[in-house]
């Protein structure tokens, strides 16, 4: 999350965000291991806005939007059968990581809306890297953390 201190500032920082100029990356966990250690899903999705929820759809879907993100598996877990999955998007859907996963056999862990109902209490998505260009100096800003290493996070940890 990001903060303005002045009305200007927040119109450029809102100004990056139109023009696809604000990144964010991201840590999921997913369910078994990915066919590919790295690679790009491009799928067609729709909302159903009385549900809030969103799914697969062909690319003549009434309504749908191209969904685009790339995907590097930095880690699986044999005894686990989880992995950990780095996210970077081309296009910001609604749901979109938790779809395109969910769609190809592998649902966020702890995904109540999309998957694995008994997998974790709480979604392993993980907004980890955010850059942004500073609104005065247009120096490029990276802020990263990384999230605890308890619960389905665990997966973190070094053997």
């Amino acid at each position: 999350m990001v903060f303005a201190k002045t009305s200007k500032a927040a119109s450029r920082l809102s100004e990056q965000v139109r023009n696809k100029e604000f990144y964010k990356k991201y840590l999921c966990i997913v369910d078994g291991k990915m066919e590919e250690s790295r690679g790009t899903f491009i799928d067609f999705l729709v909302k159903n806005e009385r549900t809030n929820t969103s799914r697969v759809t062909s690319k003549d879907g009434k309504n749908a939007k191209e969904a685009i993100l790339d995907y590097e598996v930095l880690k699986y877990n044999s005894d686990i059968n989880l992995s950990l999955v780095k996210v970077e998007l081309h296009t910001g859907r609604h749901h979109q990581i938790r779809v395109q996963f969910a769609s190809r056999g592998h649902s966020l862990c702890g995904d109540q809306k999309y998957g694995t109902r008994g997998r974790g209490k709480q979604l392993a998505l993980w907004a980890y890297s955010l850059s942004i260009l500073h609104p005065i100096t247009k120096e490029r800003m990276e802020f990263t953390i990384e999230p605890e290493h308890t619960g389905s996070w665990k997966i973190l940890e070094k053997k």
